[in-house]
């Protein structure tokens, strides 16, 4: 039972799935990831602090990943990141998807937007391996929320990921233990006119494509924002 219902829900992310690779698709996906993530940052005083945006070694943005279960519960979504460079900037955008479950008494579908902030070396790494699986791989937790982080948070720790979830106008830090990230390698084929690794992207090997300067503009604005806030 559980396997077949597994496989129904498969059935059904791969009905959102189709022509993800399409240009307009792609565009798409780029422009979205711009929205939410200026409209996050600038939700009043239930932002990310300008605190954990300064310290970020990437950002990575999810736009309407969908949610939907019957008893048992699938995410699945296709997002974009981009990591400071050596240089001090901010690199070209790197496409992924994330793939994750859970049992729980869940009927419906929704879509989220998320974000990933990735806060150190460590979780850069993960980024840059072939797929890597949130909470085994890599440590994640749920990023504090407001214009400032609290003093006494230990957001600054060890903590490789800080995610973050926006639902029907609701924010919040969120949890994202077991899903799993993999390179979007046919939409980075589509999207670069050819085959490029995450390392070339996100080392800033790699010219930001138009279709992408939207997005990498919102976070460089975010991070402006939030020098300027100290």
């Amino acid at each position: 039972m559980k396997h077949t219902i597994w496989l129904l829900m498969l059935v059904f992310i791969a009905g959102f799935s189709c022509a993800a690779t399409s240009p307009q698709k792609i565009d798409s996906r780029l422009k979205d990831a711009a929205t939410a993530l200026q409209e996050i940052i600038n939700a009043p005083d239930k932002g990310i602090p300008e605190e954990v945006i300064q310290h970020a070694k990437c950002v990575a943005v999810i736009p309407h990943e969908i949610k939907a279960g019957f008893v048992f519960g699938v995410r699945h979504g296709k997002g974009v990141v981009t990591c400071r460079t050596q240089q001090g900037g901010w690199s070209a955008p790197a496409l992924f998807t994330i793939t994750g479950g859970s049992w729980g008494a869940q009927i419906g579908a929704e879509g989220v937007d998320n974000v990933l902030m990735i806060m150190n070396q460590k979780g850069m790494d993960r980024l840059l391996s072939d797929k890597f699986q949130i909470g085994a791989d890599a440590s994640a937790a749920a990023g504090p929320v407001g214009r400032h982080a609290e003093a006494g948070t230990d957001w600054k720790l060890d903590t490789e990921i800080l995610s973050y979830s926006r639902a029907k106008g609701l924010f919040a830090g969120a949890t994202v233990d077991g899903a799993v990230v993999r390179p979007d390698k046919e939409a980075m084929r589509a999207l670069y006119g050819r085959t490029v690794s995450p390392q070339e992207v996100l080392s800033g090997r790699v010219r930001i494509p138009a279709e992408a300067r939207g997005f990498v503009a919102a976070v460089r604005s975010a991070e402006r924002e939030a020098r300027a806030a100290k």
